[in-house]
């Protein structure tokens, strides 16, 4: 499905840009910026686009998820350490294969839910799983399409997208402020119902629930 760490390759030169056309080459960097720290910030948008043109271009049914989602749909622009899509589990392999096509570099980590990649610098996440349940067809065709700057793709719709952070919460991992905000500033765009039934009456997505409703998000 992936290649291993010790037998991928760095992000190889001939990686193209979303926005170069045929033959085209990039944009040279001024020599006065070369040398200039990135916003991280934006250089994590700009590794969300290349990626999403890549998989557009490629006709793979994906959405973008996680932070940049988030920001798509009007969320917080202080984005996550990485970029992450969803995918079914029977298209990580094509994914991949398209991945590496472009140039990127794309291993296997130890955790058997996803794929990670890495463009322009930045950690990408190609998902197959949300909190222990394969990403399905019905909820990428649930994605809107959205611009990511100057790229439109498909996002995990917004009760997609809290359903999969809630569902995740366990004894073992139940960072609830990591998430809080991200329900504040989408809670009109979700079906909370919904979410509360996907989650089912597991205790720490239900103690979640108690604080959205205790500082009225919900």
């Amino acid at each position: 499905m992936a290649e291993n760490r010790e037998d991928a390759v760095r992000v190889a030169p001939e990686l193209r840009l979303a926005s170069e056309g045929p033959g085209e080459a990039p944009p040279p960097v001024p020599a006065d910026e070369a040398d200039l720290p990135r916003d991280r910030n934006q250089a994590i948008l700009e590794a969300a686009k290349q990626v999403g043109a890549v998989l557009k271009r490629g006709g793979h049914l994906f959405a973008l998820a996680g932070s940049v989602a988030v920001h798509a749909h009007g969320g917080s622009g202080n984005l996550q350490h990485d970029v992450d899509f969803c995918v079914r589990p029977e298209d990580a392999g094509p994914v991949a294969a398209t991945l590496r096509d472009a140039g990127l570099t794309v291993y296997s980590p130890p955790e058997d839910w996803l794929i990670k990649a890495t463009c322009f610098g930045q950690d990408v996440d190609v998902i197959f799983e949300l909190a222990h349940r394969p990403v399905s067809e019905e909820m990428l065709r649930r994605a809107e399409e959205l611009p990511v700057e100057s790229v439109r793709m498909p996002v995990l719709a917004p009760t997609d997208l809290l359903t999969g952070l809630i569902a995740a919460f366990s004894e073992h991992h139940c960072d609830f402020g990591a998430v809080l905000p991200i329900a504040r500033a989408l809670r009109e765009k979700v079906d909370w119902e919904q979410v509360r039934r996907d989650c089912g009456d597991a205790p720490m997505p239900a103690a979640f629930f108690f604080l959205l409703e205790r500082l009225n998000v919900i």
